[in-house]
Parts: C-alpha cells; structure tokens; sequence
C-alpha cells in the first residue's frame, strides 16, 4: 500500500470518527450514521489496499 493512500484513509478514518462523536454530542442521528459510513468505506479501502499487496509479494 503507498503510503499516500495509507494516509487518505488514515485521514477519512480520522474525519469519520469525528462526524460520529459529533452526532452522539449533539443526538444527530443522522451525522452519527454518516461518520460511521466513513469509517468503514476506509476500512474497506484498507483491507482492499491489503489484498494488492498480498499479491504483489
């Protein structure tokens, strides 16, 4: 995995994390469900990233 991709999902995991606790703090439904959609669209991505590189080695 390039280390540049490594980062973009680092840093969407970071903003989904935040989106979350945002939701819970202000009993937003909505921006929760949200914040945790980006966590798991970067953890796909991440296991995604593993799987390429599984296979280049």
């Amino acid at each position: 995995m390039s280390a540049i991709d490594k980062l973009k999902n680092a840093a969407e995991n970071a903003v989904g994390k935040g989106k979350e606790a945002t939701g819970k703090a202000t009993d937003n439904d909505e921006l929760r469900a949200e914040g945790d959609k980006d966590q798991r669209k970067a953890s796909l991505k991440d296991a995604g990233e593993n799987v390429k590189d599984a296979f280049k080695n």
